[in-house]
């Protein structure tokens, strides 16, 4: 793991305000699902989004997609291909969003 702290966390909000709290994203079977935007951040390796399912059920898992620009300069999300990468950055999440006691 990379040495990522939540102290280097910077909030962003590029998606939400080109699109909105809901998402549509389409998959490799062109199945339409919605999501809302949990959070953006930005950290040294990227900017990332976490988001949920929108059917209402809080306790689902969340996605972790990582922004980045479209030719046309609209902010566009893809997949986090690299494992290491992923793995860091779904750690930080949990440390920026999860209670740990001492």
């Amino acid at each position: 793991m990379t040495d990522l702290s939540a102290s280097n966390v910077k909030f962003t909000s590029r998606l939400l305000e080109a699109y909105g709290l809901l998402i549509e994203l389409t998959d490799e079977q062109n199945e339409v699902t919605v999501y809302r935007i949990v959070s953006e951040f930005q950290i040294d390796t990227g900017t990332y989004a976490v988001l949920q399912k929108d059917n209402g059920i809080p306790e689902d898992e969340v996605e972790i997609l990582k922004i980045i620009d479209a030719a046309d300069g609209q902010p566009e999300l893809v997949t986090i291909d690299d494992d290491d990468e992923w793995e860091d950055v779904a750690e930080l999440y949990d440390e920026l969003t999860l209670p740990f006691e001492d």
